[in-house]
């Protein structure tokens, strides 16, 4: 399967019905593609889409219907447009049940860095410090390393997109949990040993003798 596949089937199963969720860039839109519809869960996007679905068939797209990353969305029965104020208003104030953002660096304490790469031109944060401090629960889904590079660290080297600590963190090759003592391995990719998990992550986990493997489906 796919990494980036793999990641967004694990999210998914995350998601309760009727929540509100924020989908960040990169691999977290692709969550969306692996939820029942009638789970009535409405997908937020900083840009002021509430209410989006799966993405359109090709031939059925519409340049007025995008999410934050200007990837093309459709909209499910219920969904409406606001303004940014409004949009933000939502995350600042608490209403988003779930946010599902990229990273370029999680740490053991659970902190997360997801918005300068140095040496690149970065035009501004957009609204990962807002999500991250206002959502009720934070998932991370990102790819275990970045060209070979471990970015589950023991601390994060860029800077932090907020001083809470996430909930999750899912990978092609494991999910973690931070908690105060820690970060916990809980569960490790199918067929991947747990050798390979702590080889390609800097960062110490903490873990019992069998991981269970994640139950992914087809």
């Amino acid at each position: 399967m796919d990494p980036k596949i793999l990641i967004a089937r694990r999210v998914a199963q995350e998601i309760t019905p009727r929540s509100l969720v924020n989908l960040g860039i990169g691999i977290p839109t692709l969550v969306s593609d692996y939820l029942d519809e009638d789970m009535g869960v409405f997908f937020q996007a900083e840009n002021g889409a509430v209410g989006m679905g799966h993405r359109p068939p090709e031939g059925m797209t519409d340049r007025h219907l995008t999410d934050a990353g200007g990837r093309f969305v459709s909209f499910v029965p219920g969904a409406s447009t606001i303004d940014s104020a409004f949009s933000f208003g939502l995350i600042r104030g608490g209403h988003l049940d779930l946010t599902v953002l990229g990273a370029l660096q999680v740490d053991e304490k659970g902190h997360l860095a997801n918005w300068m790469i140095p040496g690149h031109y970065t035009p501004g944060m957009g609204g990962a410090m807002d999500l991250v401090t206002g959502a009720k629960k934070v998932i991370i889904a990102m790819q275990h390393t970045a060209k070979g590079a471990p970015k589950i660290v023991p601390e994060c080297t860029l800077p932090l997109t907020s001083e809470r600590r996430v909930d999750l963190i899912v990978t092609e090759l494991a999910v973690l949990k931070p908690e105060d003592d820690g970060l916990h391995l809980i569960e490790r990719a199918p067929n991947v040993p747990l050798e390979v998990i702590l080889e390609m992550t800097e960062a110490k986990l903490i873990h019992g003798p069998d991981v269970p493997e994640m139950q992914i489906g087809c």
